[in-house]
């Protein structure tokens, strides 16, 4: 398997000696700055990659092998095959990175909002800090700041009862940060900021959108996309929801292994691929890990990997260390491993250790919610020796 590691660019604060020093090899990346919707063009992606691999000397080379991500634009996700100028522009995107020989596209379908977190700076008992969601919070964000038609309909009397309290004990400057971390854009995020006048035209547009359509959409989407793929030898991995259940009463359509097989099913093409987070699929009590591993081995070509640890009932959770929390990490990389060592080296697995806990130095500097250099390097490392000691017992 090969180690990746997520980086932003070249003012994100992380530079690629970094990248180099933490051991891994392979760069995850994307053209943030092109707005949603636009298709890139080979000389921006050539640009982007020519940053990343023209090595110094006596430096170890780097290569740019997944984009994370093109994003899909909300056109697509609300009027699926009906979206042809959107489509197009996703393609010619998808062409520009296969002429620049990169292979591997990460994508989600989450309406709305991407990723979701209430807290982005949880102190952990280690003193370290991690991104949460709590639920009782999201709601207070629900019912009384986004102000949602019908939102209490989705909330129980005790939840509804709790939140109004909170909100009660919100000052202006908590409900603000709120605000910020759900309505803003979480940082690679393949959704656009919202004003919350804003957020509520945007869900209005998906009145009627169902689970079902959603899906529809999507396999439209993936009609289209896939045979492009096909010839260029592109590899699609979607990414699941996160957190992998409904929000604000959208519908979520990768979120078990029953979404994934459905969208198999229906697109069986090899391009049809799955990004395995064990993070945002974690967080579900349903969902059995490395039998998901194992079902879907042969379409996994790039994997998130982190845990969560669910609280209370298992709607609110924080992001746990690499190695702890609800995730048996241990067993998920016997499944990828396995599937691993079928493959030749150009087709190996590809992962990163996301997100880590804010610690040590980082604590004091400006760094990017979910992505501090020294708790993904700890990440990195822990799971390093795993594989290491997996392999080591393959071959005994």
């Amino acid at each position: 398997m090969r180690q990746a590691w997520r980086w932003f660019g070249p003012k994100a604060g992380v530079s690629l000696d970094n990248v180099r020093q933490a051991g891994a090899t392979d760069i995850v990346s994307a053209l943030h700055e092109v707005p949603i919707g636009e298709a890139w063009t080979i000389a921006q992606v050539h640009e982007r990659k020519s940053l990343i691999e023209s090595t110094p000397a006596g430096r170890t080379p780097l290569t740019w092998s997944v984009v994370e991500s093109i994003p899909i634009p909300d056109a697509v996700k609300r009027l699926g095959g009906a979206a042809k100028h959107e489509i197009a522009a996703w393609i010619a995107s998808m062409e520009a990175l296969a002429a620049n020989d990169i292979k591997v596209i990460c994508y989600n379908f989450m309406p709305v909002v991407d990723w979701c977190r209430t807290d982005l700076d949880y102190v952990t008992p280690t003193g370290s800090t991690a991104m949460r969601f709590d639920h009782n919070v999201f709601a207070v964000f629900d019912l009384h700041i986004l102000q949602r038609d019908g939102a209490e309909n989705d909330y129980s009397k005790a939840d509804r009862e709790i939140a109004g309290d909170l909100y009660n004990a919100m000052g202006a400057q908590e409900i603000a940060e709120l605000t910020r971390n759900i309505a803003s854009a979480l940082p690679g995020s393949t959704t656009e900021p919202l004003t919350i006048p804003a957020f509520r035209d945007r869900l209005e547009t998906y009145s009627g959108i169902d689970a079902n359509r959603l899906r529809q959409h999507l396999i439209e989407f993936l009609e289209v996309v896939t045979p492009v793929a096909d010839e260029l030898g592109v590899k699609l991995t979607l990414h699941p929801d996160d957190p992998p259940r409904s929000l604000f009463g959208l519908p979520r359509i990768a979120s078990t292994e029953a979404d994934y097989a459905a969208l198999f099913d229906a697109v069986p093409s090899p391009a049809n691929g799955m990004c395995l987070c064990t993070g945002s699929l974690g967080v579900r009590t349903d969902n059995d890990l490395p039998k998901i591993a194992r079902h879907f081995a042969s379409r996994i070509h790039f994997t998130h990997l982190r845990a969560t640890t669910r609280e209370g009932d298992g709607r609110s959770f924080h992001e746990a260390a690499h190695l702890e929390g609800d995730v048996d990490m241990v067993a998920v990389l016997r499944e990828l491993l396995t599937e691993d060592r079928k493959r030749d080296k150009a087709n190996s697995i590809i992962f990163r250790s996301d997100h880590g806990h804010r610690m040590l130095d980082d604590l004091n500097k400006d760094v990017t919610p979910g992505y501090p250099a020294i708790g993904r390097l700890r990440g990195l490392a822990e799971l390093r020796g795993i594989i290491h000691a997996l392999d080591a017992s393959a071959l005994a």
